[in-house]
């Protein structure tokens, strides 16, 4: 077994002990929680280890990036998640190899990645990212947060929307534990209140019910609070290398 791959296998375990632990005291079932594994920076060679190791859901942040890392693994049994802030002109490169888009947070986009899944005949998951940190606008439906997202008064217009889009499908809500505003240092109320709103959205769209919550520092907060899916990078393969 390589150092890296040894290295790669021991955090992982870590990882899934954290996981299986916060279950536990949650009174939860281990299978309840999916782990995403946040291989932003990282080369495709740490992606195909993860996918030997049994990692079978990956996400990442940049389109420059994720592409041709998703193009080398394209033969992985594997999920691509996208998280980051996705600007429209990077929609089609996108769907050409996301299963999920994670960072939903304007109409514009919901539009784009529609017509991008129509013209390729593939369905996208979708989940609106909520900014909790997001100040009420003036048209009372939420402006975006610092790091993306929808205020919380945009969920359920943005939800329909992407519910009615074709080729999207409608898969539940994300969010970052924010840095500012009422939330700030306060991740388990954070991911309480994405969890109030998850439990709003199922209400109208009952197959919504993926709830991305939690990364390395905080995915116990994450899971105590209901969430079904924890994003999880720094944990698994290490303090990233300072983008030049």
């Amino acid at each position: 077994m390589t150092d890296r791959r040894s290295e790669l296998a021991g955090n992982l375990a870590d990882v899934e002990e954290r996981i299986a632990a916060a279950c536990k005291a949650a009174g939860r079932k281990r299978e309840e929680v999916t782990l995403i594994v946040v291989t932003k920076t990282y080369p495709a060679e740490d992606v195909r280890i993860l996918s030997e190791l049994g990692v079978r859901h990956v996400a990442e942040n940049r389109d420059q990036d994720a592409a041709p890392k998703a193009a080398a693994c394209s033969d992985l049994p594997l999920s691509w998640h996208f998280v980051g802030q996705l600007q429209t002109n990077k929609v089609r490169s996108v769907v050409g190899y996301a299963d999920v888009v994670q960072s939903v947070d304007r109409a514009r986009l919901v539009t784009a990645l529609s017509k991008e899944a129509v013209r390729t005949e593939r369905e996208v998951g979708c989940l609106i990212q909520v900014a909790l940190d997001a100040e009420q606008s003036a048209t009372g439906k939420g402006g975006l947060g610092e790091r993306g997202g929808v205020g919380v008064e945009g969920v359920e217009e943005l939800g329909e929307l992407v519910a009615r889009a074709p080729g999207l499908r409608l898969d539940g809500l994300m969010t970052v534990a924010p840095l500012t505003g009422p939330y700030a240092g306060r991740e388990q109320a954070a991911f309480e209140r994405l969890m109030d709103l998850s439990t709003d959205l199922r209400s109208a769209h009952p197959a919504a019910n993926m709830v991305s919550a939690g990364m390395s520092a905080d995915l116990e907060h994450a899971v105590t609070a209901g969430a079904t899916h924890v994003r999880v990078g720094t944990a698994v393969l290490g303090v990233r290398p300072r983008l030049g």
